[in-house]
């Protein structure tokens, strides 16, 4: 192929191989970026001092890449909190409370309400949204409280947050890492996110009638401490805002969120575009609750609301950075970060090592899939599904540019293993709100969900092999 392989190809594979090492063994990788930053540095130009500020520079341009993605999470973590103060989120809720009659309908309801919900608010705010109004019903209909959380676990944390259609969040994060437009991305993730979204909630909820029909599991769990902590928060609500005010937001806000859907249609709006319109009616609709349901303290709730919301974000995507800093390295952050160091006819480091790759091994699409699934999951080890996407974009850019196609179903299905396993559905990073709302062991939790989701992502790599 005539690719030439330099010193910092071989040091950039190096780390890749330590960082997937270290994430193995569940411990953290920050330190191993860093040291790889600056070896890459070093090997490129030979200056001390330029590497060590290489090493603040890689910062900043992952910083700048990452800013739209950690503003619109902290923007709606923010509003999704005063929803919660406010009880709006309760009155959104409730009507579908009175078609909860039967477990099956218990679970599947709350499941699909939760995915929903997450495509606009994330997971973790949909949990506050979500849990204190319907587990109630769930049990007294005889659902387990931790069926509940599977529900909840399940459609949020893993069909939304992993195809993430409507923030784009997770989609930008991998396609920048493998050089693709989000659109791309998005596309080929359609069909990988139904099929892991089906195998698994289907699965998990035979396991859930199978261990009710056995006795194994029973709906009393969490039964009284939920409704002591539901009593207290109407109490806390009931002051902010009168029940035709709740009322009137309960329904100016799904109107204003389902106007952003047909903007984003009719204007054919994606990725930061799109992320920007969902972040503006985000705050819009933050700014008039709190005026409206703190009066005179309005201004400085904003503030506080918008403080708490910059701490979430920046607390999530604290791990995140210093791994894009590195993995940026490999495409076109290089000459930004470092400079022209590379050789003259090179594409990027990873475009580089995919074409050396293609020229002696001969890759397959069974391969690629196998392989992108395995680092995906093992990149969810650390307990957050962000911090490996970067990665996972990177190797399907590599195996693509060997494979000489996929490079879109790769990125989409790399991503996927990486957020339902970190983001995510078997570690306590994501478990622990739906637990804690549910009432339920997040370790037990994990337990339940294992099964299911590693029949899904099974099933699901089976499937990206025929779409490569």
């Amino acid at each position: 192929m005539g690719v030439e392989l330099t010193l910092l190809h071989w040091i950039y594979v190096l780390f890749i191989i330590a960082i997937i090492g270290f994430m193995v063994m569940r411990r953290d990788t920050t330190i191993v970026c860093i040291v790889g930053i600056f070896l890459i540095a070093i090997a490129a130009s030979g200056s001390l001092s330029a590497s060590v500020s290489s090493i603040f520079s890689s910062f900043i341009y992952a910083i700048t890449e990452l800013l739209p993605t950690i503003l619109i999470i902290s923007i709606i973590v923010a509003m999704s909190k005063t929803l919660t103060k406010t009880g709006i989120n309760d009155v959104m809720i409730s009507p579908f409370a009175k078609f909860i009659k039967t477990p099956a309908l218990a679970y599947w309801t709350i499941g699909i309400l939760m995915m929903v919900i997450s495509y606009f608010f994330w997971p973790s705010p949909a949990v506050a949204l979500l849990g204190a109004v319907l587990l109630p019903v769930a049990i007294r209909v005889g659902l387990p409280a931790l069926g509940v959380a599977m529900a909840m676990n399940l459609f949020g944390h893993g069909i939304a947050l992993s195809g993430d259609f409507i923030i784009q969040a997770a989609p930008k994060l991998t396609a920048d890492a493998a050089g693709l437009p989000v659109s791309e991305v998005v596309s080929a993730s359609i069909p990988l996110v139904i099929v892991m979204g089906a195998v698994t909630t289907i699965t998990a909820f035979y396991f859930i009638r199978r261990d009710m029909k056995n006795g194994k599991l029973t709906a009393q769990t969490g039964k009284s401490k939920q409704e002591e902590v539901l009593g207290k928060e109407d109490h806390v609500q009931e002051s902010l805002l009168t029940l035709g005010q709740k009322r009137f937001f309960a329904l100016f806000i799904p109107l204003l969120l389902i106007a952003d859907v047909a903007a984003m249609f009719a204007l054919n709006l994606q990725g930061g575009d799109a992320t920007a319109l969902v972040g503006g009616t985000s705050i819009f609709i933050l700014l008039i609750i709190s005026i409206v349901a703190h009066k005179n303290k309005g201004l400085e709730k904003t503030t506080s609301y918008l403080i708490e919301g910059f701490q979430f974000g920046f607390k999530v995507f604290g791990a995140v950075i210093p791994i894009a800093a590195f993995f940026y390295l490999g495409d076109a952050g290089f000459t930004v970060i470092i400079g022209e160091y590379l050789p003259e006819a090179s594409s990027g480091i990873v475009n580089d090592l995919g074409l050396a790759l293609a020229s002696i091994v001969p890759l397959s699409a069974e391969v690629g899939a196998i392989t992108l699934t395995v680092v995906g999951a093992i990149t969810g080890l650390d307990g957050s599904g962000f911090s490996g996407i970067s990665l996972a974009g990177s190797i399907a850019s590599l195996f693509a540019a060997a494979i000489g196609s996929g490079a879109a179903v790769l990125t989409a299905l790399g991503q996927i293993a990486a957020i339902w396993v970190g983001g995510g559905t078997l570690v306590p990073w994501a478990l622990i709100p739906a637990a804690a709302i549910c009432n339920v062991d997040p370790f037990e939790l994990a337990r339940r969900n294992l099964i299911p989701v590693v029949i899904g992502l099974t099933v699901t790599t089976i499937v990206a092999m025929f779409l490569i």
